[in-house]
């Protein structure tokens, strides 16, 4: 039985309790509204739902201006959020790396030039950029050689120091290794495209004639392709990266062209290798091999890049709920604040952060929500979601968030086909979450009558038919929520708003889905 705090038994009103603003005043007992009442009979009937009746579902409701809570049910129970954790993430980065935080890539020079001969090393330094392109590379390439280097005489050296070399979650699942959507997390990497899937090629195959052409964006020989697979009547085809291998191999039949993105193993060794091909394209030999260490104290400085402002970076990570970028800014907290790019020093600070305003119900062990051991409660989610709304930084994160029916990919991001034609649509700015047996939703949504509300509404351990529905009903519920009228319930509730029936992340989809 779930525990409500607010419902209607037998017809009657169970009181709730409202504190005056003074903190020596007594409790007074009063009778919810009718409109709250309302809300409460239609949720309860909303979570009555059959796919929920082996299941857990926690659920809260509050004014964002007052912290009043209008509905809560089982809101101290620790749950597996998935993305929702990124809530936490983005905003711990916020405040402790600010919206003006950028990622410098550095390339340096640990000898001397005399002409266009450099005796010593060059080193390439990364700080975990995640929007760095092939062709940002290729322009750091093009410094070196504008400097009037043509020959370096020592090693090209990757420096990825700035994290630690932990290149995976510990709780993560096995079969995601290859996974771009749990690619591997370094100081030195690279994205394919500007969804900025950081440590991932896309590999691509089309007919041509009656063999399958494989291509690579960007290209790259780091990947080895071994191509199985025939051209036939219908597309059929399986792109797969070996464990622990650089190896895909490519089996079943190909008719349309079809993409598949693919996490790299070593991104550091990855970036090694683009840096090195353009550098050689642009006419600078590097006679040396390629290593990995720290550059050392003294080396001067010959090309830099800097990555967008944090404030730019929130759209695609929150949009699009970008897992790697939750990662890289968790060891960039961790650095920042203690020395350490590690993931212990970096969720200390989102811990500490979350702590600080007022959370008391958490267990983060990464920074995206892959970790099924990650533990919030919906109340907790409704704390921070409240507590954040004085910050400095809120209406650049707010912003951040996807926005319920906006077909834009980076505005509605992973709720653009969600609650379509709703009193929702353009009005819930929230966070989803998507794990097999795992949803969640939680954020904001302005009333009927105006008023700013806060929701979280986290459903775990269903077994079959994704309950995204349940969350959008919800949500469209609040949405046309009024203190003084009750809400056509009957309509509201046949009315079921368009959704995904997905256990993934909408935008985890390849290529886009919804």
């Amino acid at each position: 039985m779930r525990r409500t705090s607010a419902s209607l038994v037998a017809g009657s009103l169970v009181a709730a309790l409202a504190w005056a603003s003074s903190p020596s005043s007594p409790a007074v007992a009063l009778e919810p509204s009718a409109g709250v009442a309302d809300l409460t009979q239609d949720i309860n009937q909303i979570l009555a739902d059959s796919r929920l009746t082996i299941a857990r579902a926690g659920v809260v409701v509050k004014s964002a201006a007052n912290g009043e809570e209008l509905y809560a049910t089982d809101a101290g129970k620790l749950m597996t959020p998935a993305s929702n954790t990124k809530l936490f993430t983005s905003a711990a980065a916020a405040e402790a790396l600010g919206l003006d935080y950028r990622f410098p890539t550095t390339v340096l020079n640990t000898g001397r030039k005399a002409g266009s001969v450099l005796t010593g090393d060059l080193v390439l330094r990364g700080t975990g950029d995640p929007t760095m392109l092939a062709e940002d590379y290729d322009a750091l390439a093009a410094k070196v050689a504008e400097a009037g280097v043509k020959v370096v005489t020592g090693k090209l050296v990757a420096d990825d120091t700035w994290f630690d070399s932990v290149r995976l979650g510990t709780d993560w699942a096995w079969d995601d290794e290859t996974a771009y959507y749990a690619a591997q997390i370094s100081a030195l990497t690279a994205s394919p495209d500007r969804d900025y899937d950081a440590g991932s090629v896309i590999v691509s195959v089309a007919a041509s004639g009656d063999k399958v052409k494989v291509t690579t964006t960007p290209e790259t020989d780091y990947l080895k392709i071994v191509n199985k697979a025939t051209v036939g009547s219908e597309t059929d085809v399986l792109i797969e990266r070996q464990h622990s291998t650089n190896t895909v191999v490519i089996t079943g039949t190909v008719a349309d062209p079809y993409q598949e993105w693919v996490a790299v193993d070593d991104p550091t060794r990855y970036v090694s290798s683009l840096f090195r091909k353009a550098l050689a394209k642009h006419g600078v030999t590097v006679l040396g091999p390629t290593v990995t260490g720290a550059a050392p104290a003294g080396a001067s400085e010959l090309a830099k890049h800097e990555s967008m402002p944090l404030s730019e970076l929130l759209v695609p990570f929150l949009k699009l709920s970008n897992n790697m970028h939750a990662e890289i800014l968790t060891k960039a907290m961790g650095r920042k604040v203690a020395d350490q790019g590690t993931w212990a020093a970096g969720l200390k600070v989102s811990t500490d952060f979350a702590k600080a305003n007022g959370v008391q119900v958490l267990n983060m062990r990464d920074g995206s929500g892959l970790s099924r051991r990650d533990g919030f409660s919906p109340g907790s989610i409704a704390q921070l979601l409240t507590a954040v709304r004085g910050k400095p930084w809120f209406k650049t994160w707010y912003d951040a968030l996807p926005i319920a029916g906006n077909a834009d990919r980076f505005v509605g991001g992973t709720l653009r086909s969600r609650m379509r034609g709703t009193p929702a649509a353009g009005n819930v700015h929230a966070k989803t979450g998507s794990l097999t047996g795992v949803t969640s939703l939680s954020g904001y949504v302005t009333s009927a009558e105006g008023e700013p509300l806060v929701f979280s509404i986290m459903l775990n351990q269903y077994l079959s038919g994704s309950p995204k529905d349940i969350e959008d009903k919800i949500a469209v519920r609040l949405a046309q929520f009024s203190r003084s009228a009750a809400v056509n319930a009957p309509t509201q509730l046949r009315e079921a708003p368009a959704s995904t029936s997905s256990d993934l992340e909408c935008s985890w989809l390849k290529p886009a889905e919804c």
